[in-house]
């Protein structure tokens, strides 16, 4: 890699862009999670089974899969200082909205224009960091923003369980509404995409060593022929093993403490926030292991691919642990490592995107990665409040769950073989995508 020292203009919107996708991935994840902290009161209130309870957890996730497709193509089409500013105003206006409502349809539809508004916000940073980093330092950027879900996942616990015993799970959710509408203000003033900021060299420096762009902008006929390449579907089937694993303890984790091993809900605003700070410590690891890969000789698609399969089978072997331990002191540390381990693959396969596709389709590339990994996600509370409801026991939800990390790691292992290039998804006779090629 040639020396080159980037101007500061270029340092100070790196820095800038990574708090404020930090910060609005902390409220993003906050918000999500704050049914999973009001199960139980919702529940009551309302008088639902852990199924439906269930049903209402995938909704959010169901409209953020889908909303995933449309997403990538608009980030990579408008850039993402509109879309994920205007993501954040109809995500905190629906969060807002779900104090207020008075029956499941309600809840239910406020659930989906959560998932509507949540859906540019990783997108949107993998083509930030693809925008304003290097290729071969892009691993430790994206772990940096891909560590807000798991500071968000270990704030919510203490946070919103406070909120809610203090003033009720209503106000709880109309104030993160708010929270959220200040950060959307703080990304219009402070963010700017690279085309309006730094130098030339700074842009010639960072798109080196890029993979081929495509010669025309984002279209639906070239993103349509994403879908015609081997990678994108061993993404996407990957994703969906890890996704589901992922929401099972997301979803569900606060239940499974206060189900699965009686504790109370003070008790568990405390010990859920435990396992997410692991999750920290693990995305951050696996960006700066995935830089390190590359450093060492590594292509840049197989330092981003070996954490992700390490990640995703430890993980599920630790998931296994989970299920059959039975004192508090094994269940949170099972738990807290299968976080750290699941941070170190989310990570990877976040950064796996900005090896994989041509930097003008790094948002689109990664929406559809994240649509398998929530498909995943959809299916995962419904089945696991299903199991709950049958069995009730967390054992077997957890064991499916682990077998779903299983085979997301072996389809990332033998799918996600060679990046797609920008000449793939042009009009170019003769030429054909690895998924035809094989």
């Amino acid at each position: 890699m040639p020396t080159f020292k980037p101007s500061p203009q270029m340092r100070r919107m790196q820095i800038i862009a990574l708090l404020l996708l930090v910060a609005s991935g902390i409220v993003n994840y906050l918000d999500r999670s704050a049914l999973s902290i009001a199960n139980i009161e919702v529940r009551q209130e309302l008088g639902l089974s852990a199924t439906v309870m269930g049903v209402l957890l995938s909704a959010f996730l169901m409209s953020y899969a889908f909303s995933q497709l449309p997403a990538g193509i608009l980030v990579d089409r408008v850039g993402p200082r509109v879309l994920l500013g205007v993501g954040l105003v109809i995500w905190s206006v629906a969060q807002g909205a779900a104090g207020f409502v008075t029956s499941y349809a309600q809840f239910f539809a406020a659930r989906i224009g959560l998932g509507i508004g949540e859906s540019p916000q990783f997108p949107t940073g993998a083509r930030v960091v693809s925008n304003w980093f290097h290729v071969k330092e892009r691993g430790l950027p994206t772990g940096i923003f891909n560590s807000a879900p798991s500071i968000g996942t270990a704030l919510a616990p203490p946070i919103l369980t406070w909120l809610m015993l203090a003033y009720g799970w209503r106000i709880m959710f109309i104030v993160m509404g708010a929270v959220g509408l200040v950060v959307a203000i703080a990304w219009f003033v402070f963010y700017r995409d690279a085309d309006q900021y730094g130098t030339d060299e700074d842009r010639d420096y960072i798109r080196s060593g890029d993979t081929a762009r495509t010669s025309s902008p984002v279209g639906l006929k070239q993103w349509g022929r994403l879908f015609r390449c081997r990678t994108t579907w061993g993404m996407i089937i990957g994703n969906f093993g890890g996704g589901y694993l992922t929401w099972v303890y997301y979803a569900w984790l606060p239940g499974f403490l206060e189900i699965q091993h009686h504790m109370s809900i003070a008790r568990t605003g405390i010990f859920a926030a435990i396992p997410p700070i692991f999750g920290i410590v693990g995305s951050l690891f696996g960006g700066y292991a995935s830089d390190r890969l590359a450093a060492h000789g590594f292509t840049p698609l197989n330092s981003r691919k070996i954490p992700i399969i390490c990640g995703l089978l430890g993980t599920a072997a630790l998931t296994i642990a989970t299920a059959y331990a039975t004192s508090e002191t094994a269940v949170m540390s099972y738990i807290s490592l299968a976080y750290l381990l699941s941070g170190v693959a989310s990570a990877s396969i976040w950064a796996i995107v900005t090896a994989a596709a041509p930097p003008d389709y790094i948002a689109s590339s990664g929406s559809i990665q994240n649509f398998g990994g929530y498909l995943g996600g959809t299916c995962s509370p419904i089945v696991t409040g299903i199991i709950v409801d049958v069995t009730g026991s967390f054992v077997l939800a957890l064991l499916i769950g682990a077998g779903m990390a299983v085979m997301g790691a072996l389809v990332y292992l033998l799918m996600v073989t060679n990046p797609i290039s920008g000449a793939e998804l042009e009009d170019q006779p003769g030429v054909t995508p690895h998924a035809v090629a094989g």
